[in-house]
């Protein structure tokens, strides 16, 4: 096997140690993508094209929800990991608890707001009449099962912290196989439609987060058996401290696709449908694009922090190539067969329209790929170093063209405006990391 040291970012050759640190963010990310994909592709060919415009039509409100968690769990870890290194294991178990305790207080008071609200959101971000109600059904029970949602996001950064990354890991792999067994079965077998696909999902989520958790009990009985609160409002506030930076910035690139979402919603069912596979397809084309970039974050700061300034440029440079022959293998399998890849999420009645709009999508997108691995690469750097200033403002450039273009150019124009401004926000956005990064102030950031 590859020699695994723990130093190996530091040591190993950079295109060597980037491929290592990548490769389980890889297969974690496809395999959380079979979630989204079997959503889809079973209510879009075994149940009706509405249904999985309406499936469509909840995705980039549920983004949010998973930003919030995803950013609680951020927020843990980093102290969990602090006592962990310190073998201060008491304090480590109270504040797994305490993140435990506060993040599943705060996934139950907003599962029953969305619950209540989830029409009156819908209707607000013109979901189409004709899929309104299936977008309502799948929305509440998304949210009866957000509880299990942040459960799951928060243990899995406590493993992380611990240095037992592989757990997660299994346990992503186990729910999103379950999912689509159960996608299956609930929707060609019990005939429960949207409904059975957010069952699915939320049976499968709960079970791994439950299992996931008598995991973690397991493994802190082990440490030594120090008296430790389940509770302490100070862990809590550091814990908050770090999470909210992470979620604010991801949360708000979510409510941007949140708007651009009810731009697309305007142009009726059929068009959303196929806007919908397209956006499933685009997905897992970029998971190995998106995880080599965000490798040259952890890269970045090792190698800072290890005096080694040039291994960064180096990695930056290891990084890039693999993200250009990514991109290059992507768009020779896309554009072929990109009316083959929508149909799947389709079935064979879909509508002309649907298959327009997703090929459409996706075959545009497939020449520009190369383009968000570049612009995550060079904001891994800043991100590494600490330079936040300046990487934030490049992400939100890149928002506000998205945004800009769907509301002033789609509803004149045509929906393709929607997606035409994509590779540009993506362009605009390395551009201005990129400058900061030739501006070489990363390096003086980053001296710890």
């Amino acid at each position: 096997m590859v020699a695994m040291d723990k130093d190996y970012l530091i040591n190993q050759k950079p295109m060597k140690a980037l491929f290592i640190f990548a490769l389980p963010m890889i297969i974690g990310n496809l395999f959380q993508q079979t979630y989204n994909m079997a959503d889809a592709a079973i209510v879009g060919r075994y149940v009706s094209e509405q249904a999985l415009a309406a499936v469509g039509a909840c995705a980039a409100l549920t983004n949010i929800f998973i930003c919030i968690a995803v950013g609680g769990g951020i927020g843990a870890s980093v102290t969990v990991s602090h006592y962990f290194g310190g073998h201060l294991y008491a304090k480590m178990k109270t504040a797994i608890f305490t993140a435990l305790i506060s993040f599943l207080t705060v996934s139950f008071l907003l599962g029953l707001l969305g619950f209540g609200y989830s029409k009156m959101l819908m209707v607000f971000f013109n979901t189409p009449p004709d899929c309104l109600e299936d977008a309502v059904i799948y929305l509440r029970i998304y949210f009866l099962g957000l509880p299990f949602l942040f459960m799951y996001n928060v243990l899995s950064s406590m493993f992380n912290a611990m240095g037992k990354s592989r757990i997660p890991l299994f346990f992503l792999i186990f729910s999103s196989i379950l999912n689509v067994f159960l996608d299956y079965l609930f929707v060609t077998g019990f005939a429960l439609g949207v409904a059975g696909v957010a069952w699915a999902t939320l049976l499968a989520q709960g079970l791994s987060a439950v299992l996931s958790f008598l995991v973690l009990i397991k493994m802190l009985n082990i440490f030594e058996k120090k008296q430790f609160s389940l509770f302490d409002k100070n862990e809590l506030v550091a814990m908050v401290k770090v999470a909210l930076p992470s979620i604010f910035q991801q949360a708000t690139v979510s409510i941007g696709m949140m708007v651009v979402q009810s731009v697309v919603n305007s142009f009726g069912s059929e068009a959303l449908a196929g806007y919908s596979a397209g956006v499933r397809i685009h997905y897992i084309c970029t998971v190995t694009m998106n995880a080599f970039g965000n490798a040259v974050s952890p890269f970045t700061a090792q190698n800072l922090g290890a005096g080694k300034p040039d291994r960064v440029i180096e990695g930056y440079h290891a990084a890039n190539k693999m993200i250009l022959l990514s991109a290059l293998l992507t768009c020779m399998i896309v554009e072929p067969f990109h009316k083959q890849m929508v149909s799947f999420f389709l079935g064979d009645h879909g509508t002309i329209t649907a298959l327009e709009t997703g090929g459409g999508y996706i075959s545009f997108l497939a020449w520009f790929f190369c383009l968000i691995g570049f612009k995550m690469a060079v904001d891994g750097i800043l991100r590494g170093a600490g330079d936040m200033k300046m990487f934030t403002i490049a992400n939100f450039a890149n928002l506000l063209i998205r945004v800009l273009f769907a509301f002033t150019f789609a509803p004149k124009y045509g929906i393709p405006f929607v997606w035409y401004a994509v590779p540009l926000g993506w362009l605009v956005n390395w551009c201005i990391s990129f400058r900061e990064y030739k501006s070489g102030k990363w390096r003086r950031t980053g001296q710890f």
